[in-house]
């Protein structure tokens, strides 16, 4: 009693236990999820400049509302701070080193640190890296020595320390400290920079260190400031500006120091802007050093220091870079997930330099794999969540300004925890389709059934299935788990919609083995999992991998040789390489075709960057691209001159000379200098100077007076000396004038005005002392002010052109130096009104030549018999050219004008040919169109399309297809070929999808062995001699349902099997088409209830029958016995018999009910049996006693598989025939079966009953002829044609009829010869009549063979009921052993195996059964037999009726 009192006790304590436990968990859930927890740091340490010897901080604060755990790490790893007697914890989490230590050999406190903070149980986050650097020991690696400096001079004093000392430096003067402002100035080294210097700045200066450690001071150097002596000094830099980094938001200082006499001006240009002092971010101090503060990225840029004191000009260049810290454009956000999703942690940033992104789980790196990876540069995707990656995941971007990181959390939640909605952005498109609701009370469905892989690809699987038995409810969603095999973490793939049956599975490895689950989802959350299904993906086409050790070296300035090794990945051999190269920055790649591992590239533009790629291709295709290397050719001397050369005499012995570099594109390389060449007069004799760097100017002194001088410039590389200029002629001054003042006005100013044009003279100023540069002409109507010419000094006179006529004009002529304008001097015109001449035409063009350069130019060239020999334009004539295609015929002209005596014609299309005409033009005055010049534009790549893509199925086989287009509407070439792309997904990628070449300009193609009932999507693409064009949009077509239109079979496939019959061929479940169905049961064409009824109903006929041929056979006399064994030896001979009542003739008739007909049967001399696939349950029961001594030569000439078959001829065939209905024969794992059979028919003309019987042939030709469907996925079975049903029954071939009376046949129907469909002419054999299938007959009267299947045209053909075959009783035959075709994998095509079928009975038995059916009936009998049968059928109709 105790003890059951002890185990209640225990009982109800474990009963409250578990009751807690759910009510607690019921309690979560209806809670909803965990919430996230808020968790960033809110102060972070910051990089630290320290000082030996001193205290440091490093500020951390994290917030949190759970306790925060803060641990610090030094360059990646943790600090034990609890035994660290050097660094303390702080309370608030920041980290104090009380000493720093540093020294030359020991620096254990610099480094990168990190706050780490811990929630326990959720995760972890890092704070950003922050530098600590400690100053070290002060070392002067220069000092500033005794100087001296001219009054108002600049003066530069060096004290060059430590970069990281700078901000401890000051300077003193005689031991005084030193006031520093604009005039004097402290470079950004420590360098002291006196500017305008004046006798107050003499002393002794020195250079201090302090505030790191003990003070420690330079040697003492004194500056003697000397009186100006007027002496011109040559100007140079005492301190240039250098190339500098700075962050975005700093300041800096470009040092820019000059000396010299007279003083110089200095101004800073950046790029070829001349920089504006007046704004307030630029200042110029310390005599010409620029200050620039609050940096921005568009202060980045070449800053260039000019100075010029007048007698000369010379400039320092030097880059800013300004870089910025890393900013986040997008932080990761916060994400809910269920187990087995993928998700995306997005993370945009920016900065300069670009940034480097890594992401860190809890503290902890994560490093890229097959489920963690790096997408679009910085997301983070994780593939098939589990539960331990829960936690804090952080984004952290660098550069080399600065670090920033950003965290997000992960929470994993239970499957029938409903995501909050809406579900965050960063769930995947595979995981954001169906997200399962929370689960309510109530049942959940039962596992998918029949889980199928029915497509397999190299890198997608197709799975489908059927409904789970127990769905409980309508809306079913299906998900989808898949893994590698052996791999832990499972992903998931969900439906797109309810009740879809189908998933793709994408993105997966070849060659590779994986498992699948489905699981389905009802309202009440997700159900059982099917059966883990394994795949494994195929083996990949291997195209070539890419080429290793890629290598570009330049041999010339004009050609680069590239070189590479054989793929070390791919199969199957190399046929052949392409090399793509262009010039780097353009996007016009060119490539060329290489047999080799080596190609020299010629032609190439000189010191150019180019880059190179190889793609190796086999009998797969191209292979896989190298990455892009990039050469450089050599350089060469410059291939033209400099540009704008200008002479200006400064005065009796100097001349400026300024030019500008030759153009772009002619360098040919660096261009170190120019080379500056001038001489006296004509003389031959040559002096030169050069110039170094980017200077491109160059004072001339030391010259003659009065001399004129000629001068030529050419520009250097490191290859040598380039073209030069033409010479230029400059006279220096008599004496040297003065250019202090302005020049006078000049003395005197004549106009000569003509129709559109004005002639100026003057004469210069008669004070001939004061320098004139040049003089300046202003004129237009009314005012002077309207137009500015400016002339040489030398020039006398101007002609002002493009005027208008009988215009009153104003003009005004001033001369100029260096100082400024002079005086101006006026005068007043009107010009001309104009005159009409007759003009006369003038000559056309000739020799017009159209030079073809590209597939859109065309360069037209000409000659002008007007012009001089040398064909050099001087006048206002221009040229217009015009051009037209003739294709379409009204194409208009398009026209062009040019001064010069060519054009280029550009935008034209592609391989066409084109007319070209010139004519000329010069004032009023025209030519006629030159005689036409023509040309053809080269071929390119398409521009567009085949178009008008149509996609249909062929007539009589449903599983070929043909696919016809137009060509391109650009073809831009002649076309060679197109490439038809296939799949049954519209979103794969482009090489998952099926390839067919199609070679030539053919405009249609077949193609065979698609799956029928599927959608398939179709892109082509043109090619002709240049390339490949652009894919076509993509056209869907939707296979047929139906092999052959047999739709009969399918009703048949649906009927029921009797459950006590043994034997039973395997059920097997179909779609509407006659294959293996994937969408789950086969729907019913008939209820339960009427199947009952017409099973019951054939069941009862079928006895009545048997009764009824019971009863006959037993009226046989002795006297009759004789006369069929008489008869039955005559039927194998040739002998004939005589009739005794030859108009007594039983009729020929069909037995039908409703859709029952009754026919007469002839006899067809043509028969083409069709296999295909009908799910008709048989039974061993069915099959009639059959004799195997068949002929074992026949049956493998008749049931063999016989070459490839024309589905032409056969589609021919069927049409000769009028598509006549087929009875289909099973053909599965069990033999098959003669079948007596009632079918439904369509004619409702009469209303008689009637039913069939088939008796056994001879031997040599009773057997079942069985014809194998080459298609590979469908079972053979063995169709027999509607066409031999109205055959007129006969007797043995060769034999003539027989009366009705003695000789009732019994044959089913005779087969005809196979020979139509072979593709190529078999033998017929005429002799021979095919075999025909027997059975015993129940009935003295003549057979009628089985009515088949109507023929579906159509797929729209209206079903018809299907009625239950009516079957014939009999003893259990011997099993024969049938070889049937399996379905084999998809894709694959299997060839044929032989079928073997029952074959006859013996000649004796055959004998017996001819005596049997050769029984004399009376009319009288055969109606009143015909009325008792025909009542029966009645009861029938009345019963199924019902």
């Amino acid at each position: 009693m105790a003890e059951w009192g002890a185990r209640l006790l225990l009982s109800l304590s474990c009963f409250t236990v578990l009751s807690s436990a759910t009510v607690a968990r019921q309690a979560d859930k209806a809670s909803g999820p965990r919430q996230f927890t808020p968790f960033w740091f809110s102060v972070e340490p910051v990089d630290t400049l320290a000082v030996r010897g001193s205290p440091v901080f490093l500020n951390c604060s994290a917030h949190s509302e759970p306790p925060v755990r803060v641990e610090w790490k030094k360059d990646g790893t943790f600090l034990n701070l609890a035994t660290d007697d050097r660094r303390q914890l702080l309370p608030d989490g920041s980290l104090l080193i009380p000493s720093v230590v540093h020294s030359k050999h020991s620096k254990p406190d610099e480094g990168f640190y990190q706050c780490v903070a811990t929630i326990d149980s959720l995760g972890t986050i890092i704070s950003r890296a922050a530098r600590l650097t400690v100053a070290g020991l002060p070392r002067f690696s220069s000092q500033p020595g005794a100087s001296s400096v001219t009054q108002g001079d600049s003066v530069v004093l060096n004290c060059d320390i430590n970069v990281d000392l700078v901000p401890f430096t000051r300077w003193e003067l005689d031991q005084e400290p030193l006031d520093l402002d604009e005039r004097v100035v402290k470079l950004p080294n420590g360098t002291l920079v006196v500017s305008n210097a004046s006798e107050a700045d003499a002393g002794l200066y020195r250079c201090v260190v302090e505030n790191v450690g003990p003070v420690k001071t330079s040697d003492e150097a004194e500056l003697q400031v000397l009186p100006d002596t007027g002496t011109d000094r040559r100007l140079q830099f005492l301190s240039q500006p250098a190339p500098v980094t700075k962050a975005r938001g700093q300041d800096v200082l470009l040092p820019c120091v000059v000396s010299g006499s007279p003083a110089p001006t200095v101004r800073w240009m950046i790029g070829d802007k001349v920089i504006d002092e007046s704004e307030a971010r630029f200042k110029v101090i310390g005599g010409g050093s620029l200050h620039v503060m609050n940096l921005t990225e568009e202060d980045a840029g070449i800053y260039s220091c000019l100075a010029d004191n007048g007698n000369e000009t010379i400039e320092a260049q030097a880059e800013l870079t300004v870089q910025a810290p890393p900013q986040f454009l997008k932080r990761p956000s916060n994400i809910y997930a269920y187990e087995s999703m993928d998700i995306v942690f997005e993370c945009e940033v920016t900065g300069t330099p670009a940034p480097t992104v890594k992401w860190v789980k809890n503290g902890d790196a994560v490093i890229p794999s097959d489920y963690f990876k790096i997408i679009k540069e910085h997301n983070l995707q994780v593939l098939g969540l589990v539960k331990s990656d829960e936690g804090f995941y952080q984004c952290v971007a660098e550069n080399d300004v600065g670090n920033i990181q950003a965290s997000a959390q992960l929470i994993i939640l239970e499957h029938d925890v409903s995501i909050p909605t809406p579900p965050p952005t960063s769930l995947t498109s595979a995981t954001t389709d169906h997200v399962a609701p929370a689960g309510s009370p109530g049942p959940t469905p039962s596992a998918p059934r029949d889980v199928v892989a029915s497509l397999v690809s190299t890198r997608f699987i197709k799975l489908t299935w059927r409904p789970p038995a127990e769905p409980h409810g309508d809306n079913i969603n299906y998900s989808v788990y898949y893994s590698q095999e052996g791999a832990a973490r499972e992903r998931i793939e969900n439906t797109s919609r309810p009740g879809e049956l189908q998933v793709t599975i994408q993105n997966l490895m070849p060659e590779t083995k994986y498992v699948f689950r489905v699981v389905a989802h009802n309202r009440n959350g997700p159900g059982e999992s099917s059966s883990p299904l394994k795949v494994a993906t195929q083996l990949e086409v291997q195209v070539p991998g890419p080429a290793p050790n890629l290598r570009a070296l330049a041999t010339s300035p004009t050609s680069i040789t590239v070189s590479w090794e054989m793929p070390l990945s791919g199969k199957g051999e190399i046929q052949n390489y392409k090399l793509y190269y262009m010039e780097k920055g353009l996007g016009n790649e060119q490539d060329v075709d290489v047999g080799g591992l080596s190609y020299t590239i010629n032609g190439l533009k000189k010191y150019t960057d180019y880059s190179f790629r190889v793609v190796a291709y086999n009998k797969h295709g191209l292979g896989v691209s190298t990455e892009d290397v990039v050469a450089r050719t050599f350089s060469d001397v410059p291939s033209a001159p400099p540009q704008n050369l200008t002479l200006e005499v400064r005065n009796s012995k100097s001349i400026m000379v300024q030019w500008q570099p030759p153009p772009p594109g002619t360098h040919n390389g660096q261009i170190t200098g120019y080379k500056i060449r001038y001489r006296k007069g004509v003389r031959k004799s040559e002096a030169a100077e050069s110039t170094g760097g980017t200077q491109l100017f160059q004072l001339i002194d030391g010259l003659e007076r009065g001399t004129e001088y000629t001068f030529r410039v050419a520009a250097i590389t490191a290859n040598g000396t380039g073209p030069a200029t033409d010479w230029l002629t400059a006279e220096t001054f008599e004496s040297d004038l003065d250019e202090s003042r302005v020049p006078d006005i000049p003395s005197s100013l004549h106009v000569r005005p003509l129709v559109t044009s004005i002639v100026v003279s003057w004469t210069p100023p008669e004070n001939q002392n004061i320098v004139v540069r040049g003089y300046a002409i202003g004129y237009g109507i009314g005012s002077p002010h309207a137009q500015t010419i400016k002339v040489d000094y030398k020039q006398r006179y101007y002609t002002i052109e493009n005027l208008d006529p009988s215009s009153h004009y104003v003009l005004t002529l001033k001369a100029f130096n260096n100082v400024g304008e002079g005086i101006p001097v006026y005068e007043s015109a009107a010009t001309r009104p104009l005159s009409v001449p007759d003009p006369s035409p003038m000559l056309p063009p000739v020799g017009v030549q159209a030079s073809v350069l590209s597939h859109d130019t065309i360069k037209v060239t000409w000659a002008d018999n007007s012009l001089p020999k040398n064909q050099k334009i001087t006048d206002a004539r221009y040229y217009t050219v015009r051009w037209k295609t003739n294709i379409p015929a009204n194409t208009k002209y398009k026209t062009a004008n040019t001064t010069n005596l060519n054009y280029m014609v550009t935008g034209l299309k592609p391989n066409t040919l084109y007319e070209f005409s010139v004519m000329v033009t010069k004032g009023r005055r025209s030519s006629t169109w030159s005689m036409t010049a023509y040309g053809t534009t080269l071929e390119t790549i398409p521009n567009s399309p085949p178009k008008d893509v149509t996609v249909v199925s062929k007539e009589g086989r449903p599983r070929t297809i043909i696919i016809n287009w137009q060509p391109p509407s650009e073809a831009n070439g002649k076309i060679t070929g197109y490439i038809i792309y296939y799949s049954t997904d519209v979103n794969a990628e482009v090489h998952d999808w099926v390839i067919e070449p199609v070679v030539g300009n053919r405009l249609t193609h077949q193609i065979q062995d698609l799956t029928l009932d599927t959608s398939y999507y179709f892109k082509i693409q043109a090619r002709n001699s240049k390339g490949m064009g652009p894919m076509s949009e993509a056209v869907q077509f939707r296979t047929p349902k139906a092999e052959s239109s047999d739709k009969m079979a399918n009703d048949q496939a649906s009927g029921p099997v009797k459950p006590g019959s043994r034997n039973t061929i395997p059920h097997r479940e179909f779609g509407s088409v006659g294959r293996p169905s994937h969408s789950g049961s086969p729907t019913p064409t008939l209820d339960n209830n009427m199947l009952l009824i017409i099973i019951v109903s054939v069941g009862a006929f079928t006895i009545i029958v048997v009764v009824i041929v019971a009863a006959l056979c037993t009226r046989r006399t002795n006297s009759q016995q004789k006369k069929k064994r008489a008869a039955c030896k005559s039927a194998n001979g040739s002998h004939k018999y005589k009739v005794n009542s030859k108009d007594l003739k039983p009729p020929d008739l069909w037995i039908h009910h409703e859709r029952l007909e009754l026919k007469p049967i002839d006899k067809s001399p043509e028969s083409n049996p069709v296999m295909t696939e009908t799910p008709i349950p048989h039974t061993s029961q069915d099959i009639p006693p059959v004799d195997t001594a068949m002929d074992s030569s026949i049956l493998q000439r008749r049931n063999s598989y016989r070459g490839h078959e024309s589905e032409d001829s056969m589609s021919t065939l069927a049409g000769r025939r009028g598509m006549r209905p087929r009875m289909m024969m099973p053909f599965d794992a069990q033999p098959p079966q003669p079948v007596i059979s009632a079918h439904p028919i369509h004619s409702l003309d009469n209303s008689h009953h009637h039913y069939h019987c088939g008796s056994l042939a001879s031997p040599a030709h009773s057997y079942l002829h069985h014809q194998l469907n080459p298609r590979p996925l469908a079972n053979s079975i063995s169709h027999i044609d509607r066409a031999n049903s109205s055959e007129l029954v006969r007797n043995t071939p060769g034999a003539d009829p027989v009366p009705a009376v003695s000789q009732p046949a019994c044959s089913v129907e005779q087969m005809e010869p196979e020979a139509s469909f072979l593709s190529s002419a078999p033998e017929e054999e005429p002799s021979r009549n095919p075999p025909t299938a027997h059975v015993r007959p129940s009935h003295p009267l003549k057979s009628f063979a089985v009515p088949a299947l109507p023929p579906a045209t159509t797929l729209e053909s209206p079903a018809l009921p299907s009625t239950p075959l009516l079957t014939q009783t009999g003893t259990t035959p011997q099993v024969h052993s049938v070889k049937t075709a399996s379905i084999g994998t998809l894709g694959r095509t299997r060839s044929p195996m032989p079928v073997t079928v029952p074959s006859a009975p013996d000649v004796p038995e055959t004998c017996s059964m001819l005596e049997d059916a050769d029984s004399n009936y009376e009319t009288d009998e055969l109606t009143e037999e015909m009325a008792h049968l025909e009542g029966l059928m009645k009861d029938l109709n009345a019963i199924t009726t019902a």
